[in-house]
């Protein structure tokens, strides 16, 4: 247990600022973000100007800045403290502010000029082509910072637009989760419940903060197919479409055949929207059957748009009555050209 006049544990550390002690190690190793002062010059404990620095790092790190620039100005913050542990030695002065993790003091095993690869949520397999964004929004997500992503998914729509907001930002960093919880033995599945969640929240918000979309038109129905649990592209396309002010019906997941029908008869909509992410529950039939329901009165009756929406989709040509959009931005532009708006009437 730990002494608090004597600095905490790094688990201890971990737990409180919501990381894992992989990562705290693997600051402290490559970036020199480790405690003023070691018990026994081996065992590290956490002094009160130690976590700051560290909840410093947590701050930039969250809101897009690069580790190695994070961990700089982080160490710049730290205020000096003298040894608080009997027998304690005070650790070498961190790479000063014009290093790199190339030239910082190489790990134990690790030849000088090499950094030691960072452990398990140090971070989400992005790839080098994303904006800081996205970067800053996997860190928070492997951190179960919550109220982190919340700040950052509400900047990213105010700053870029709803689409831009979710092609660049939230798509990439959902799908990163994606492979890291696939190459991982079936970990971070926390990491994507959160996510998907503070992801699902912002979209709800934007759509919520939309113009009024009371309006006596035709709606638009969104809905997944059966046995679809992928809803998030959906809630994207309903905030979309709330932006330009467009009534909308959600259905959600894994809607029924029978209760697809009756949403499609009772509600008379314009356009039907289907996701579906695989193949395995891209229903055909079901989307002919839907382009071809009709309803209205006689001799003026109508039949939906239906978009298929998803990957699922592909691999046969759009039926009668159907059209696959390729993306959320073209979505929008299909199903508004309905309503008579130009496709580029809204600034994405």
């Amino acid at each position: 247990m730990s002494d608090p006049a004597h600095g905490i544990t790094t688990g201890a550390v971990a737990r409180r600022l919501g990381v894992s002690p992989t990562t705290v190690r693997s600051w402290d190793q490559r970036y020199g973000i480790g405690p003023a002062v070691r018990a026994d010059g081996r065992h590290r404990r956490w002094s009160p100007a130690d976590i700051a620095m560290l909840d410093e790092m947590c701050r930039l790190t969250a809101s897009g800045v690069p580790p190695a620039e994070a961990a700089r100005a982080a160490r710049q913050a730290r205020p000096p403290a003298g040894p608080t542990v009997p027998g304690a030695t005070r650790d070498a002065p961190p790479a000063g502010p014009g290093a790199t993790p190339e030239t910082a003091p190489s790990p134990a095993g690790v030849p000088p000029g090499r950094t030691r690869r960072a452990g398990p949520g140090s971070g989400l397999p992005l790839g080098g082509d994303v904006r800081q964004e996205a970067r800053g929004l996997a860190r928070a997500a492997v951190r179960l910072d919550g109220p982190a992503m919340e700040g950052l998914l509400q900047e990213a729509l105010a700053e870029h637009g709803l689409v831009t907001a979710w092609q660049e930002i939230m798509v990439p960093t959902l799908h990163a989760v994606g492979r890291k919880w696939e190459s991982s033995g079936d970990r971070y599945v926390e990491v994507e419940h959160l996510l998907s969640w503070h992801v699902s929240t912002a979209l709800r918000r934007a759509a919520v903060t939309g113009p009024a979309t009371a309006s006596p038109a035709a709606p638009v129905v969104l809905a997944c197919v059966p046995g679809e649990q992928h809803t998030l592209p959906l809630e994207a396309l309903a905030a979309g479409l709330a932006e330009r002010g467009l009534p909308t019906r959600m259905f959600g997941a894994a809607v029924p055949a029978e209760a697809l029908d009756a949403a499609v008869r009772r509600s008379g909509p314009a356009a039907v929207a289907l996701w579906s992410q695989a193949r395995s529950t891209a229903n055909h039939a079901l989307a002919r059957h839907v382009a071809g329901t009709a309803f209205g009165v006689r001799g003026a009756r109508t039949v939906p748009l239906v978009l298929l929406a998803g990957p699922g989709w592909l691999g046969r040509p759009p039926a009668p009555g159907t059209v696959r959009p390729t993306g959320l931005r073209e979505a929008i532009g299909v199903i508004s050209r309905l309503y008579g708006e130009p496709a580029g009437s809204a600034e994405y």
